[in-house]
Order: C-alpha cells, then sequence, then structure tokens
C-alpha cells in the first residue's frame, strides 16, 4: 500500500510492489489475482483505516472535537505519511479519464467518509439537510488539503488551514 501511495497505481512497477512485500510473483497472483486486484484491496485498506480514525475519535470526544482530530491527526510531528496526501485522492487524481472503475472505487470510499462527516455534524445538533452540506464542505477541505500536503510546506501552515475551516464550520453552522 505505501508503495501505491507514494508513487501512484500507474507508477507502482509489478517487481518493485514483489521486493516490497517480499514475496514472488506466483504469491502475489495466488493472493490477490494481479497488480489491480492488489490495488484494490489497498484502497480498501486504506479506506477502512482513515474511517477507523474517525471512529475511534468519536468514541472519546465530542463529534466536533473529533471531526477536528481527524483532520488534525493527519500533520501531527509523529505522522510519517502525512506529505503523502491521500491514497483515495490521489487515486481519483492520477486516474481521472484514465481508468473510470478504479476512480469509482475510491470516488465511493470518499463518499463513506463524507457520510460519516455528515454523522458526526448530526451527533453535533446539525439538522440533517445542514449536516450534509457541511460534510460536503469538509470533505472539499479534506480533498484539499490532501492534495495540498504533498507540499513542502511547514506543519503550521498546513494547520491553519484547518484551523480556517473549523472556524469558517463554527461560522456557518
Amino acid at each position: 500500500m505505501r508503495l501505491f501511495w507514494q508513487k501512484g497505481y500507474q507508477a507502482a512497477a509489478l517487481p518493485d510492489l514483489l521486493a516490497a512485500m517480499a514475496i514472488s510473483r506466483s504469491s502475489l497472483y495466488a493472493a490477490f489475482g494481479d497488480k489491480r486486484h492488489l490495488f484494490i484491496a489497498c484502497l480498501d485498506r486504506f479506506a477502512e483505516t482513515t474511517r477507523e480514525i474517525l471512529s475511534r475519535a468519536r468514541a472519546t470526544r465530542p463529534p466536533l472535537a473529533a471531526l477536528r482530530h481527524f483532520f488534525d491527526r493527519s500533520f501531527q510531528a509523529d505522522h510519517a505519511d502525512a506529505a503523502l496526501g491521500c491514497l483515495l485522492v490521489s487515486t481519483v487524481t492520477e486516474l481521472a479519464g484514465v481508468d473510470d472503475d478504479l476512480v469509482a472505487i475510491a470516488s465511493a470510499h470518499l463518499a463513506r467518509i463524507e457520510t460519516d462527516f455528515a454523522a458526526c455534524l448530526v451527533a453535533a445538533g446539525r439538522p440533517s439537510a445542514r449536516a450534509a452540506e457541511l460534510a460536503s464542505f469538509l470533505m472539499l477541505v479534506n480533498e484539499g488539503l490532501r492534495v495540498g500536503s504533498r507540499r513542502p510546506l511547514p506543519r503550521h501552515d498546513h494547520l491553519a488551514r484547518i484551523e480556517t475551516a473549523f472556524a469558517l464550520l463554527k461560522d456557518a453552522a
């Protein structure tokens, strides 16, 4: 997954994937079928892990604080993958117009995350329709932050953008 995340689907060569996983070509084919199915499994796992961040935060924080944690976590000093952005967002940008099926899979995962955002906003007392609008806004912010995270900016610049988004969210709510 990390190799796909770093290089993208198209640039991740099969020999590099085999070396990263320390398996043979026949083992990859036996376990996943091919590179494409391995990539889909990586997308699924990435989405699951991403959604777990918000789910765990909701178990211990109020809904809006859980959302804020979701965004802040990506730019914490100990988060080594912050500069890689988001595998789902990267997939959509890399493969738009190239592989509509993989884009649809990544987009469906992003839609589920947006639904999770809306659920937090409803739990925070926002009406469903307003929660959906604000969740759409947060997804736009999320996607922009993930693309922008590949730029070599100081961590505090990324965090300032999150602060601005949540100030706007508070004002809009």
